[in-house]
């Protein structure tokens, strides 16, 4: 019996020897593209190629790629774990002709894999195929119909479906086709019905589909007309855990040897008895299954989570609250609560993250170096919900005391979402008090939040590359070894998104230039700027204000005429140096920057996002916490001795990418895409990087890196900004300048003071010009904090001698004592303590004071115990701030008010007593 890992090997073998090229899985998230959440297909990496937007030196290629299904219009979390083949991380085998190889091939390929006894010899009888109908103006695939004949497979076997089951899109626009299923029959016994005479098209669960193929034959507009693709291509996607379930002889993917040594340690880690994989309940009978059953899901749940945990931290995601880190943080925690029914209430989900690493790692060698920190961020994220959760029971418990008979679905909802209740949980809870659950409501909740989740994730589709760039040969960039190119040929011009055969003074386009020394933006950095001369090496016919890729290979210089420019002239195209240098030394200062991150705060660093612009590069990175100040002046120091050592550059051009990872060990940038030869950028023993950007002969060349500050981006994410080479010299004066002005302030400083025989001063003098300002800044600080407590001190003096006199103001209404007293300048607490100081002058009664602060105005009202029942402070306050435009309110012994009116605050105190008379009736 062949192994997980056996199978997927197998797969590929056979695909290189049909003349593909092995391409290693995409990372989880996906590369360029903010229409996706996550790779859910093996197309994914693809897309652009399918869509003609890049180019690949190989026309054939064949994966094993990660994948990850659980947000957005993929959401089956509910379902893992109580189904035999539902699972949010899983791999996708699958085999890709650009163009090259169409049906014939496809399905002769996918026929011979499957059922021949040199390769995975699956009984033909238990084999069903699907093709597509015809349907909305398409007509029947009667050719893939005919090649599933030719190849053996009796006509009975071969079924037809509609547009929902067998036509692909990757969007509204853009390629598509019919596609065409194979089909696996797993028994009776994989029937969740339990019944014997279904036939093919049952959803029971007993005919799986195994393979699906896609063929790409036409380009869908937006006008949703049908054109033919000139080089039609195909796609095709197999399950890796479906298949090995097929292979290996069991109905459930979680019987396979990929999950079950991850069961059997989730089971361990869990104190809980390994029990029997076997088909498990749905989600809407979870409470009609046994207790043996629910322990088996939630072990099946951890075994599927943590894979999916594992690979997406791995990959670079973050537990967070929104987008991508939003669903991670959902698997997680959904992961955590099932081992608590299974009742682990300590941290255990991080030591699942070395069992995924033991059993995955020869396929996915990236695990060896990223486990330890997917483990300390699982730990966090595991510390983190145990507060969370058990706040949501506290929830819980208070909604079924209060429950009226029935647990509303929108309230368990919100306990599911943010806390992350599971949902049979909540219903075990419910009915164990006799009470009912609103399942109704839950399915509404849950589907709008699916709604949002979708919206949010909808973005544009991509469409097919501009015919005016894809037709186009690659520019010649000639950039690496100078920034001037002489009789560069105009080979096209965009307008306006059309193509143009010239450009008039003044108007802004994009020009194609047959070879070019102008770099494109890419890889964080800028594109180049510069100019375009007319062939007497002096006229300026245009202004070139930025570079980018269009397409792969065609570098598209965005331009302002000066001059007439036509297609098929010749220009001279110029860098502008200064920003061109200015911009290679924040690029070489970035690697060294990631180097020195890594070499301070641990190898876990690793790069999230990156600018290097001309005046100042930005670099953001994988680090859980802030970065102490000794920290940073740490990474300064490293880095800028890399930079006096002034060590040799060294680029190395088309290394074989598997050989630049694991001979050079050169780190990637996160989120590229690479080709299978890239460009290596090694400084020294000190930082080895994949990089296509412009950089320095020489570090030295870069002068000084100045770090300017530090801070969080999101959860999990820090980032630096820094400086380099005149941006530091700039920097150096700036401070230069604050130190003289910090001088002229506090006197000279320890650094700037010397005896008359050259030896610094010392005793008492501050060491540098910003702990000087520090001290001083402190001391005015103390000063304005006791000049302010005694300016209180006088104005409550004062507000308490202007009461000497008080009785005279003090009223009788109807037996109560009233007294409205006007104070100004004083705040509400000192306020409070007049108010609390004139009642306890009264003994019994009402007082109100009012005053007047820069601008506005306070009111409070005291009412004392004895009366509170006759009359509320909110009361009389509340009608009193109405005069002077405000509102306010309190308890029945004290209340507070606000107004903008200062012009009527004696006018409102003169209302005092009217309004307590009112008041008491």
């Amino acid at each position: 019996m062949l192994t997980g890992n056996e199978i997927r090997r197998k797969f590929l073998d056979f695909f290189i020897q049909k003349g593909h090229r092995e391409v290693h899985s995409s990372l989880l998230v996906p590369a360029n593209d903010p229409t996706l959440l996550f790779t859910n297909a093996g197309m994914n990496q693809f897309k652009d190629v399918f869509l003609g937007l890049e180019k690949r030196d190989y026309t054939r290629a064949t994966t094993s790629q990660k994948c990850v299904r659980a947000g957005g219009k993929h959401n089956d979390l509910e379902n893992v774990g109580f189904t035999n083949r539902h699972h949010t991380f899983f791999e996708m085998l699958g085999n890709f002709s650009f163009g090259d190889y169409f049906k014939k091939d496809a399905i002769a390929y996918a026929w011979e894999l499957i059922t021949s006894p040199e390769w995975f010899g699956i009984d033909k009888g238990k084999l069903c195929v699907t093709i597509f109908k015809g349907e909305n103006g398409v007509p029947r695939d009667a050719e893939a119909y005919d090649l599933w004949v030719g190849q053996g497979v009796p006509k009975d076997r071969i079924f037809e479906f509609g547009a929902k089951d067998n036509f692909w899109q990757m969007g509204d626009t853009g390629p598509c086709g019919p596609c065409s299923e194979i089909h696996y029959d797993m028994g009776v016994a994989a029937s969740d019905q339990s019944h014997s005479d279904c036939a093919f098209g049952c959803d029971c669960g007993r005919y799986v589909e195994l393979w699906n193929l896609v063929f790409m034959q036409f380009d869908r507009d937006s006008s949703g007309k049908l054109n033919p693709l000139p080089k039609p291509s195909i796609d095709t996607g197999m399950g890796l855990e479906r298949l090995a379930a097929v292979l290996q002889g069991v109905i459930s993917n979680y019987d396979t040897d990929l999950f079950t040594p991850l069961i059997k340690r989730a089971a361990e880690l869990t104190g809980s008895a390994t029990a029997p994989v076997g088909t498990g309940a749905s989600p809407v009978h979870a409470e009609q299954s046994s207790a043996g059953s629910k322990s088996a899901a939630s072990l099946r749940v951890i075994a599927d989570h943590s894979r999916a945990a594992t690979f997406l931290i791995s990959d670079g995601v973050i537990p967070l609250n929104e987008g991508r880190g939003y669903v991670l943080r959902k698997i997680i925690r959904r992961a955590i609560t099932h081992g608590r029914l299974l009742g682990q209430t300590k941290p255990f989900l991080h030591e699942m993250v070395f069992a995924v690493r033991g059993l995955m790692q020869d396929a996915y060698p990236e695990l060896k170096e990223t486990a330890d920190r997917v483990s300390t961020i699982v730990l966090a994220e595991e510390t983190r919900f145990a507060h969370t959760l058990d706040v949501g029971l506290q929830k819980l418990e208070q909604l079924l005391d209060q429950s009226s008979g029935r647990l509303p679905g929108e309230d368990a909802f919100k306990l599911y979402d943010t806390f992350g209740m599971p949902l049979d949980f909540m219903q075990d809870a419910a009915r164990d008090q006799g009470i009912a659950f609103d399942q109704a409501g839950f399915d509404r909740a849950m589907a709008e939040q699916r709604d949002r989740a979708r919206a949010s994730w909808r973005g544009a589709a991509k469409q097919t590359a501009n015919p005016a760039y894809q037709q186009l040969p690659k520019s010649e960039f000639e950039g690496y070894r100078q920034t001037r190119s002489d009789g560069c040929e105009v080979l096209a011009i965009i307008k306006g998104n059309q193509g143009a055969q010239e450009l008039k003074p003044g108007d802004s386009g994009e020009i194609i230039l047959d070879h070019t020394p102008f770099y494109a933006e890419a890889g964080g950095q800028v594109g180049d700027r510069g100019w375009l001369y007319s062939d007497d090496h002096n006229t300026v016919v245009a202004d070139v204000t930025g570079c980018y890729y269009p397409v792969q290979g065609v570098r598209a210089h965005q331009v302002i005429a000066k001059q007439v420019i036509r297609v098929g002239q010749k220009v001279d195209a110029i860098v502008d140096t200064a920003i061109r240098e200015s911009t290679m030394r924040n690029h070489t200062a970035t690697h060294l920057l990631q180097a020195g991150l890594r070499e301070v705060l641990g190898k876990h660093v690793k790069q999230a996002g990156s600018l290097v612009a001309p005046n100042h590069l930005r670099f953001d990175f994988s680090h859980f916490t802030g970065v102490a100040e000794e920290e940073l002046q740490d990474i300064e120091d490293l880095i800028n001795k890399e930079v006096l050592r002034n060590e040799r550059v060294e680029v190395i051009e088309n290394v074989p990418i598997d050989v630049a990872i694991n001979d050079y060990h050169a780190m990637a940038l996160f989120g590229e895409k690479y080709g299978d030869k890239v460009r290596v950028i090694k400084i020294g023993d000190f930082s080895t990087e994949l990089c296509g950007g412009t950089h320095t002969a020489q570090t030295g060349e870069i002068g000084l890196i100045k770090i300017l500050k530090e801070g969080s981006v999101s959860s999990g994410v820090r980032r630096i900004e820094a400086v380099s080479g005149e941006g530091s010299l700039l920097h150096f004066r700036r401070d230069h300048e604050l130190e003289n002005v910090v001088a002229g302030l506090v006197g000279p400083t320890l650094s700037q003071k010397t005896r008359k025989d050259g030896a610094p001063l010392t005793g008492g003098i501050p060491a540098s010009p910003a702990e000087a300002l520090k001290l001083e800044l402190e001391k005015k600080d103390a000063e304005i904090k006791r000049l302010a407590r005694e300016l209180d001190q006088a104005r409550m003096k004062s507000a308490s001698s202007s009461t000497a006199n008080i009785s005279e103001k003090v009223k009788e209404v109807r037996g109560v004592k009233v007294l409205a007293h006007r104070v100004d300048n004083l705040e509400r607490a000192q306020l409070r303590m007049l108010v609390d100081q004139l009642r306890d002058k009264l003994g019994s009664g009402v007082v109100v004071v009012g005053s007047a602060t820069d601008g506005n105005v306070s009111l409070i009202a005291g009412v004392t115990k004895d009366l509170t029942s006759r009359i509320q402070a909110g009361k009389v306050v509340g009608a009193v701030a109405e005069k002077v435009g405000g509102k306010g309110g309190g308890r029945p012994d004290l209340a507070e008010a606000g107004g903008k009116d200062v012009a009527a605050l004696d006018l409102a105190l003169d209302s005092v007593y009217k309004v307590v008379e009112s008041l008491l009736g």
